[in-house]
């Protein structure tokens, strides 16, 4: 008996002791952690012009086109499918380009790959993100390593480039995109070799070791 009670109190220990995990694998883990939130389409309603009175009818739809043009110039930049994340202070674009990168969470990984139902590599994710948006990225991480604005450790925030050495070589080989960052931890999105698109952490020993640089695309 007092064997059994030895090991039943060894397995409460062991399992209030384990680590909990960084690393986010699905769009339902990420939305616990305030990370995602699933799309939500507002119905918009619909005028029927020919229901206008005549006296009024060409009034009303000069107002509708110079509205449509209005709400196209403001909102040109946003994606089709409107994503909505957690409200914060980060611009527009940059909360659409991490929701809109969200959404392929659990999608597995692919060399070459840039949509969910084959999957990503790690450039393929990003490339296929931005490109959504109107955004043409060069395809490889070491070319994308290459354009915009290079950043000291201190200036990084959500949405910028983050990018790795993890060849043992001096070339970069691959990229991320930053989904939250404090005081000692960048966590960000990517397609990984082992596990697809999840979303890790620099406190990671393996990234923490191989960090080289993040890149800021989208210029404020």
């Amino acid at each position: 008996m007092k064997h059994i009670i030895y090991i039943f109190l060894v397995s409460i220990l062991f399992v209030s002791c384990k680590p909990s995990s960084t690393i986010i694998t699905s769009k339902t883990e990420a939305q616990k952690r305030g990370i995602y939130k699933t799309p939500v389409n507002k119905p918009v309603a619909a005028v029927d012009i020919k229901k206008v009175p005549n006296r009024i009818k060409t009034v009303e739809t000069e107002k509708i086109s110079s509205k449509k043009i209005e709400t196209k110039r403001r909102f040109q930049d946003r994606n089709e499918e409107d994503y909505v994340i957690n409200t914060d202070n980060s611009p527009y674009m940059i909360r659409q380009l991490i929701n809109s990168a969200s959404e392929n969470l659990g999608a597995g990984y692919h060399t070459g790959g840039t949509n969910p139902n084959s999957g990503f590599d790690c450039s393929g994710l990003m490339f296929s993100t931005f490109k959504k948006f109107d955004i043409t990225l060069p395809r490889s991480s070491n070319d994308m390593a290459k354009i915009g604005r290079r950043l000291d450790n201190d200036d990084i925030q959500k949405g910028d480039l983050i990018f790795f050495r993890t060849n043992g070589k001096s070339v970069i080989n691959h990229v991320g995109m930053v989904t939250e960052v404090s005081s000692d931890e960048i966590k960000f999105i990517h397609s990984s070799t082992q596990k697809g698109v999840i979303i890790s952490s620099t406190k990671e020993a393996y990234y923490g070791r191989t960090f080289a640089q993040a890149n800021r695309i989208i210029l404020n």
